[in-house]
């Protein structure tokens, strides 16, 4: 890994739970030495990506802000989106959210809360979503192409629950199963008391995302799931058109077939 690759993937353990970290934890979490940690903090200090707070204490600077601007006014992708994910919030009654292939990682770009209920899965900002724990992950793993797949499953699959696939034979076969039926699906594999369901997304060329709704466990019902699914694929033909994108259209016979 190159000095600024190095530099970059700091950025990446800052989260709305955690906008503030410290200097030795971030040499733990990074798996870096603590003065490479310091030497790349004060480089991403000096162009305004983080900011000193306290001692030794960092957060995000006001550079990340500028270019999340300019990169929403641009290519308003998030803006864009967010209608429909309010309609596919308000129709289940649940947490709708997307997340958004960038580089090598998946990132949660924009969400929606229903008010119907006084419980709801919570989302992140730019939250780096696991590949083969969630079900946007599996969406994307499933429509990516072979190659993308075959990098991702080669990596550590950590157990974030006892529900996690971590096999990747059986993350494949079960890959095999959502090309079949159109959209994938998660019980507890990322958080334990999740449910969430999810369909990809695509632009002109590729597999770029997946647009997902999420529910506790408890409140999943087989009529719940059903209006989920066909809420989730007229949002997914919205988002797509939205976006330029095409279907292919093997999977827009599924989904026709489905509603």
């Amino acid at each position: 890994m190159g000095t600024v690759s190095k530099a970059l993937s700091l950025l990446d353990f800052f989260s709305r739970s955690q906008p503030e970290i410290g200097l030795s934890e971030l040499t733990r979490a990074s798996g870096l030495n603590k003065a490479t940690v310091y030497r790349l903090l004060s480089d991403l200090q000096i162009h305004g990506f983080v900011e000193q707070t306290g001692a030794r204490a960092y957060r995000l600077g006001p550079a990340v802000l500028r270019l999340a601007a300019i990169r929403e006014a641009t290519v308003p992708m998030r803006q864009i989106v967010q209608a429909t994910l309010d309609r596919l919030s308000d129709t289940t009654g649940e947490t709708s959210h997307l997340a958004q292939i960038q580089g090598d990682r998946l990132v949660t770009l924009a969400y929606a809360y229903s008010p119907a209920h006084g419980t709801a899965v919570r989302m992140e900002d730019a939250a780096v979503t696991p590949f083969h724990a969630t079900a946007t992950g599996l969406a994307v793993l499933a429509f990516a192409g072979p190659a993308f797949c075959d990098r991702r499953l080669a990596q550590p699959l950590p157990a974030f629950t006892p529900d996690t696939p971590t096999d990747p034979a059986d993350i494949r076969a079960r890959l095999g199963r959502i090309r079949a039926s159109g959209y994938s699906e998660s019980v507890g594999g990322f958080e334990a008391d999740v449910h969430s369901l999810a369909v990809p997304l695509f632009d002109a060329t590729a597999c770029i995302g997946a647009v997902a709704v999420a529910t506790p466990k408890s409140r999943m019902t087989p009529a719940l799931r059903a209006r989920i699914i066909a809420a989730l694929f007229d949002a997914a033909h919205d988002i797509v058109a939205l976006w330029g994108g095409f279907l292919p259209d093997e999977l827009q016979r599924l989904w026709v077939d489905a509603v």
